[in-house]
């Protein structure tokens, strides 16, 4: 068995959405100065680096953090390929990926997984289609997953690629490290800290091969 860490480390200096919150980490008692332990205060918002989407986020009413059933959060699932995706993801192009019926879990592997070496929010990222999205509930797909920080295409009029996954219940996880992950069958474990009725959750995602 391997296991494969699929997380983006957090850091003061990593890449977040325009708009949301930057990271700190402050220390609040150190060992150094004489306290008896390490304690650090740690300020970011909810979708930062590897996180999921609930449908709070865009449905008004809808199921928070707290309350996502954790069978759709572990259990089988398939890495896509599609890193040949220059732009957005479209229905050919997960047709092209050729995921197996029946599969409930889908991380989509694109270029993106390079962008995490850049300083600083690359607007040039692979975002997903509202046909895809439609395709994807079509398929049964009850999470799905990308390797940057939003799967809607940036600078997109409207959210409509959150909202049509998000309506129908899919749980969406967003920043994701696949660069050194190949293609193919995996077990997913992708648990979001438990915030009280939480509209995003940062996880420490892993994949297990074998």
């Amino acid at each position: 068995m391997r296991i494969h860490d699929i997380s983006i480390p957090i850091s003061p200096d990593m890449p977040t959405y325009p708009g949301d919150p930057t990271v700190s980490i402050t220390p609040v008692l150190q060992i150094a100065n004489g306290d008896s332990a390490n304690v650090s205060q740690l300020c970011m918002g909810d979708h930062t680096g590897t996180h999921l989407d609930p449908p709070v986020h865009f449905v008004p009413g809808g199921k928070t953090v707290d309350q996502l059933d954790l069978d759709v959060l572990y259990g089988p699932a398939i890495v896509a390929d599609l890193t040949r995706v220059s732009g957005v993801i479209t229905p050919q192009d997960l047709e092209a990926a050729k995921l197996p019926r029946g599969v409930e879990r889908a991380l989509l592997k694109t270029r993106n997984s390079r962008l995490w070496t850049r300083t600083g929010f690359d607007q040039d990222y692979v975002g997903v289609s509202a046909d895809a999205a439609k395709w994807l509930i079509d398929r049964g797909i009850l999470l799905v997953g990308i390797d940057y920080l939003s799967i809607e295409p940036f600078g997109a009029v409207q959210p409509d690629t959150h909202h049509i996954l998000l309506r129908a219940g899919v749980i969406i996880v967003e920043g994701l490290n696949l660069k050194d992950v190949a293609p193919g069958a995996y077990t997913l474990a992708c648990l979001p800290l438990k915030i009280a009725k939480g509209d995003g959750g940062p996880c420490r995602a892993i994949l297990i091969e074998g």
